[in-house]
Parts: C-alpha cells; structure tokens; sequence
C-alpha cells in the first residue's frame, strides 16, 4: 500500500454554540453570489438540503388566524366560535393581560435533539474485528410479553446481528429487573434468553462485580458477550468515571440503542462515551428519535394532544410546548381536573394538586393568548365508595359526595370523537385514568379505537407511554400506521425542551447534504481541508494563490464561520468555503461527499486544552484520523503545526498510530533537527495560519527559538 505524506502542525480554536439558522443565511447568500442571476434554480437547490423557517401565522390578527383555522384547516364551525356545544368545556372566558407573541414551533427551532451520527451512517468497513459495546433497552427485548414482529423488537434486534454481521465483537450491557419479566434471575439466564432472540449464542461474564476491566482473552468465549446488571451497580446512576472506564475495557465503539434511558445521566450511556472512539445511536434508537422530531412538527393541520395521567406541575413546561405547536389540548387524566380547578370549578380536594395551582392557571392563559382550545371532560363515570361496583355518569361539576371519578363519560368521549375526526395530527400522552379506576370501564379502549380508525384516514398519529401504548395493541390490528413510544419519561423532558443527556453524548454528524457545485466553481479540483479555520487567514491566502485548487474551512464556532463566508462574498473568492460544524465527528460525512480529491488536510496550533485525554471532545480523536487516512487521497499530505511541543508530539504520535499504516513521517531539505526531533523550519506553504501569525507577531521565545513552531510532514 504506498504511503500518504502527513505534515505537523495545529490551530487554536474555542468552540462555541453554532446558530444554525444564521449559517443558513450565509449559505443562501454565498449560493446567490455564485450563481448570480439564476436565483430560481438555487433556491429550488436549497429547499432540500436546507430547513428554512415558514411563515406562520403570527402575521394575522386572532379573528384572520381563526378563519384561517376553519378555512384552510379544516376544523368544525363549533370549534372556532366562542362557545363549544358539548360535553368538553372550552376554555374562551380568561382575560388577557398582555398578549404574547404568536410563536408556531418546528423542527428548524426546537434544536435539543442534534444530528447525531448513527450507526446506519457509520463505514460497515470499519466495525470489523472492532470491540462494539451496544447499551440494550431490555424492557424491549428482556420483557415477558416480548413481541419479536413489533418494530421496537426488530430494530433492537437488527443492531445487534447487523454488528456481528458485520465482523464485530458485541458487547451488551444493560439494566433488569423481575418486574419486567418474573424469568429473569442470573446472568446466565438472561444470556440464554438472549441466545434464544437473538438465534446466536451469547455469554455471560461478571467481570464488573469482580472489579476486573474486560481482557482480550474474554472476547474469544463467543461473539456476543453480556456484562453485569447494571441495576445492582450505584456507579451507574452516578455516572461515576472510574466505572465508565471498566465498562469501557477493550471496547472501541459505543452503540446506544436504549431510548428509555436518554432523559437520565447514566455510567453506560454518557460516561462512557468519552472513552470510546466513536459513538453513536442504534437502529433502534435512531427510530424512536425520528419519531420524536415528528412530534415538534407542524404542517398538518389541525393539530391536537390528547392528555392523560398526572402530576400537571412537573410538566408545565411540556404542556407550554404542546400548546405552541398545538390547535387543541384535550385533558382526559387526572390532569383535567387541575384544569377545572383553576378555572374556579368545585372539584374535590382529593383530585387536585394543591401547589400547581398556578401552574395550571398559566397554562390556561398562555393557551388563550395563543388562540388554542383547551378542553376538558362534561362527564365522568363514577363508582361508589361504599358500594365500589355500583357505577354511574355524573356531570364534571356535579359529583357527588362519596362518589369517585374512574372513566370519561359517554359525551367527553362523543366530544372528543368530533375533535378527532376532525384533525389531520393527534398526539395522545399519557394514560386515560383517575385516581381510581374500574375494570368494566372503557373509555381509554374508546379512544384507542377513535384514533386507529383516523389513522386509517391519513390522520399522521403518535401514541406515547406504555399505558397507551398497551392499549391502542389491544384495539388495532396493525400498528404499522401509527408512531409509538413507549416512553413518555423521555418525551415529557423532549416536549420540556430539555437536553436528553444519553443523545447529547452522542457523536455529531453533519445534518445538511453539500450541493459541491453551487459551493465551488469547479467542485472536480483538488480539495484542501483545514480543520479549525478560525478567522480564515490561511484558507484565504492559499484560495488566492492557487487557483487550481479548491479549500475548505471546518469551524466550530459560527461566529467566525459566518464572518469568514462575508469576507469571501466580498471578495469574489471562487474557491474557498467554511462550514460551521464539529469536524471531530463530521469530517467524514462532509468530505466523503466530495467529488474531487482531497490533497491535503491542516491542523494548526488547537487549544492545548483539547489534546488531553480525558477530554471528551478533544478535537484530534482517533475517529478523526482514520477518516483522514481513509479519504486522504494517494501522494496526499497532513499539515500539523503547534506552538506547544507537547501538542505537536501528541498529533505526531496520533496520527502515527492511528493513520493505519498509510501514513509515515515525510522529511525532505527544509527539515531541522531540534532536541532530537525533526521539524520543518519554514511554513512550506508561504501563508500562514492566524495563531502561527500571532506567535510571530509577539516574538514569542520559545525552546525552538523567537517565534519558531514546531511542524513537521508525513506522507504516504
């Protein structure tokens, strides 16, 4: 295999919170400049790729935005007038304080959720004879009633054999308990119930409860090895890093497929992430986020949520959310009650939460205010406390004394029919139950029974929690019309607007596809890469004086991005361009797609701070470096440079042992030896980056002389 020319060298860069919009702008205004006066065909190439914000309808007045709900949304004439004839109360009568601003949520501005790299995306290539270690959901693949034809089963299975398929070493970790599934005793056990779905054979080692790190030699007992209970572990809710670090031994890639677990900070699904060279999301859990994202968009109209269960105050802020991207809150739980309670109704003092009063007070007005029906159950089916299987249907505000709430009435639930026919989106969260509940009660089958058949009607419908999950099982026939989640813990903190820690610990991929030929004048000439471009000095110096070459730009920080695509618009640069990204993780995906080659990579004088191992995201990560030597074309060079020596020895010796033996060290009439090791004397190139122009400029003296960076060459 002939060897690739690597050269030394590094920049200082300080990542900072990309806007992700703003990038947009600058993209479209650079593609305009580009292609002058064919405005259309652009315009036509970024609404692809590229997610702009629509108009909403914050641009009409309340009465224009309620004919336009009846109009172009389709909904009944009763909903949108000041009453609502029925058993569900409209809320209409809140006065407003201050009116707030109209704001229609979608997936362009909800960004806790980022574009995380996935196992789909990942080089099959590259998992053979790798240690991968999948954190499992095993309340899908360990639970009693395990549904192997259900997508959460097969998705969850297919992670695995596609791993081992693929000539990796499995490694499953995951935390059980007998409430899931009275059968699950020892590991052994588990292992063989695994065997047993799997169709492999899996083995059992209890290594974490000896404190002993994974060896080499375990890895040859069998394919597919399964770890410890993670239950019986505090290190793991801890996050502790030293048992993140046993979890990792021998272990190369994390593969996260547990979604119920995302909202938690946990040992072995963020802990152990930054020890591991590359991580990413299963096929299992990649779908349960696709289905998330869903949920925050909005173009089908109109749009309700159906909401049961309790405990309105912790879930304020969600119920905020939902009525910003929502036409209709339906309230079917114990929540309805809070709801009535606020608006003055008598309600038993039994059924309400006495400190969420003015939680759910706020949640009414913030509804008015955005012109969104909140809606709450006329009757109830109640049992007799002192004759519990006596039942009978009362009015919301009129039931009696030692009588208790177990189901919805007959009229909610013609009410909520209306509703349901009616829309073209449903998200139904939470189970349909009071605080007591009667077995010869229906209403949560009703429903269920309402929505399969909408879904029937292209009506797109998301079930969430295990409650509404197991019933809506019951009642359809197939769920393949329907979005399902059996999670509500982790869609509650999502519709929070809250960071799932589990995701966020995830590696990042590039979220956009690259149009090359609006980006470059001639996308079939050589690429040049220089990761962490900061200001862009050395892009742009380099873009106009080698013409015949095209230069790219990766920069975590947007700000710097942003003013470096402005400086070449102005400038009437053809052949440069930066992207806004984390290159650690999204090199690959972004030059892969180039059509030309890629000649040469630089890294020039990162943050020291970077460098340090137990650092999560230090820049000059092992996944970095393969995905260099990878897509580094033949005869190819990497460009390093750092004012630290400790720094430039690090990226020396990283690339060395990572390059995959296409890379060795180049050394030709401009090197010198210093303190035994060889360095280029000069910049090769004549253009220098901005920290080397900064270290020049303040006449550092440093242990290789004033001003002096260490650099050096490897090639192949």
């Amino acid at each position: 295999m002939p060897f690739r020319p690597l050269l030394l060298q590094s920049y200082l860069w300080l990542p900072r919170k990309c806007s992700k919009a703003n990038e947009e702008v600058s993209l479209l205004k650079f593609a305009l400049r580009a292609l002058g006066e064919k405005m259309s065909q652009v315009l036509k190439t970024f609404s692809g790729p590229l997610s702009f914000n629509k108009l909403s309808s914050q641009n009409f007045s309340r009465k224009e935005k309620k004919l336009l709900l009846h109009g172009s949304c389709c909904f009944p004439i009763n909903i949108v007038q000041s009453s609502f004839r029925g058993c569900l109360e409209v809320v209409n009568h809140v006065k407003s304080s201050h009116k707030e601003k109209t704001c229609v949520y979608d997936e362009g501005k909800l960004k806790v959720l980022p574009h995380i790299k996935t196992l789909r995306e990942f080089p099959q290539e590259e998992l053979v004879a790798k240690v991968v270690m999948v954190r499992f959901d095993s309340t899908i693949l360990l639970g009693e009633k395990l549904d192997l034809s259900s997508q959460s089963a097969s998705k969850a299975i297919y992670t695995i054999k596609y791993l081992h398929e693929c000539g990796a070493k499995v490694i499953l970790v995951s935390d059980w308990s007998r409430k899931i599934n009275p059968k699950l005793h020892a590991e052994q056990t588990v292992a063989d119930i695994l065997s047993s779905v799997l169709q492999h054979k899996v083995i059992a080692l209890r290594c974490i409860s000896c404190n002993m790190p994974l060896k080499r030699e375990d890895l040859q007992k069998a394919d597919i090895l399964l770890l410890d209970n993670l239950s019986e572990y505090k290190e793991e809710v801890a996050n502790c890093s030293k048992f993140a670090e046993l979890l990792s031994s021998e272990v190369d890639i994390l593969v996260n497929d547990s979604f119920c677990q995302s909202h938690k900070i946990l040992a072995s699904t963020v802990g152990i992430a930054r020890f591991c060279y590359a991580s990413m999301a299963g096929f299992s859990l990649e779908e349960n986020l696709r289905q998330l994202k869903k949920i925050a968009k909005t173009k089908r109209k109109p749009y309700i949520a159906i909401i049961g269960g309790g405990n309105l105050k912790n879930k304020a802020a969600a119920l905020r959310f939902l009525a910003s991207i929502c036409d209709a809150l339906v309230f079917v739980g114990q929540m309805s009650f809070q709801i009535m309670c606020s608006l003055g109704h008598s309600i038993p003092t039994n059924l309400v939460e006495h400190d969420a009063h003015k939680a759910a007070l706020d949640i009414v007005q913030f509804s008015y205010d955005k012109n969104v029906l909140v809606s709450y159950p006329k009757d109830f089916w109640c049992m007799n406390q002192c004759l519990p299987k006596q039942l009978e249907v009362f009015p919301a505000h009129g039931v009696p004394d030692g009588w208790l709430p177990v189901d919805l009435g007959p009229r909610s639930l013609e009410e909520i029919y209306s509703l349901v026919t009616n829309s073209k989106k449903i998200i139904w969260i939470g189970p349909v139950k009071f605080s007591s509940s009667d077995p010869h009660t229906s209403g949560a089958s009703k429903l269920a029974q309402m929505l399969y058949k909408q879904s029937q009607c292209e009506c797109e419908i998301t079930i969430v929690g295990s409650t509404a999950c197991e019933v809506i099982k019951n009642e359809a026939s197939s769920l393949s019309s329907l979005n399902v989640l059996e999670n509500a813990s982790a869609v509650w903190e999502f519709l929070k607007e809250q960071k799932l820690p589990g995701v966020m610990a995830l590696d990042r991929a590039y979220p956009f596809a690259i149009d090359w030929s609006v980006v470059y004048h001639d996308p079939s000439q050589p690429l040049v890469v220089d990761i962490g471009s900061g200001n862009g000095l050395f892009i742009m110096g380099m873009a106009q004086s080698k013409k015949d070459l095209n230069f790219l730009g990766l920069e975590i920080n947007g700000k710097l991005v942003r003013r470096c695509l402005d400086s070449i618009n102005q400038s009437g640069i053809m052949n440069a361009y930066f992207i806004g990204t984390n290159a650690t993780s999204t090199f690959r995906s972004i030059v892969s797609s180039y059509p030309g080659e890629l000649v040469l990579v630089s890294i020039q004088c990162p943050n020291p701070d970077f460098n340090k191992p137990e650092n999560r995201w230090s820049m000059l990560q092992r996944s970095l470096i393969e995905a260099v030597a990878d897509l580094l074309a033949n005869k190819g060079k990497v460009f390093l440079q750092s004012d630290v020596k400790a720094v430039a020895m690090r990226m020396k010796q990283q690339f060395l042992q990572y390059g995959k033996g296409k890379l060795c060290l180049s050394h030709d009439f401009h090197s010198v030896k210093i303190n035994g090791n060889t360095w280029l004397e000069e910049n090769p190139f004549g253009v220098r980056s901005d920290w080397e122009q900064h270290v020049i400029d303040r006449g550092t003296w440093s242990q290789y002389g004033p001003g002096l960076l260490p650099r050096g060459t490897v090639r192949g």
